[in-house]
């Protein structure tokens, strides 16, 4: 039986718009540009920090955060930020006597944001505060045991083929593949994610019905 939802967060409950515009105004280029190298990258199947790196190369990513978050701009999660889905599917989900554990490839400071939306989740924690991150197979270890439950009874949902419906299955979770944001559409169709994906879905509002049908 299935206990606890598990969701990643960028482009699950996140749109990452923001997150890229912030990047463009830092680097002085259009929005738009950002975006457009963002997608060269999914389909390449490379991580999405290569994008950066066709504008800037050589940049090192982690200094240039550093840089932006002791110039006031880093990263910053705010209500607009969550897709519209986001609050009534996981009410949805408590109420249907489901777990809900947000987890995702984030820093610390992210996971305090997130709190502060006080979303109707039961367990909000990130790769910054584990020390481990997808697709690492210590980070669903983790995330397995913070939810108290056996692997088969956790679902996780998420867009991205490599770092979520790969190691998830591989460690006895159930996936949602949602298909939402660069990777969730450019991925949908792969033979490869459909057979790691226990279900495929549209929209987080679908999540209840199709664990519990």
């Amino acid at each position: 039986m299935i206990t606890t939802i598990a969701l990643d967060v960028g482009e699950t409950l996140i749109s990452d718009t923001s997150v890229w515009a912030g990047w463009a105004d830092w680097l002085g280029v259009p929005p738009h540009t950002v975006s457009a190298l963002v997608g060269a990258v999914v389909v390449q199947g490379r991580d999405n920090a290569d994008a950066l790196r066709l504008l800037r190369p050589g940049l090192d990513v982690a200094a240039e955060t550093a840089a932006r978050d002791a110039a006031g701009c880093g990263e910053s999660l705010t209500e607009a930020d969550l897709y519209a889905d986001v609050r009534p599917a996981l009410a949805a989900m408590r109420d249907a006597g489901l777990q809900v554990v947000i987890a995702g490839n984030q820093t610390a400071r992210a996971a305090d944001q997130l709190r502060a939306l006080d979303l109707p989740a039961d367990i909000i924690a990130t790769s910054g505060e584990w020390g481990t991150a997808k697709p690492e197979a210590e980070f669903f270890e983790r995330l397995v045991d913070v939810a108290g439950a056996r692997p088969e009874q956790v679902v996780y949902v998420g867009d991205h083929p490599a770092n979520d419906m790969f190691p998830a299955a591989a460690a006895g979770l159930r996936t949602a593949h949602l298909r939402r944001g660069p990777w969730g559409y450019y991925w949908a169709y792969d033979p490869a994610v459909i057979a790691a994906a226990t279900w495929r879905i549209d929209s987080l509002a679908e999540v209840v019905e199709v664990v519990r049908r």
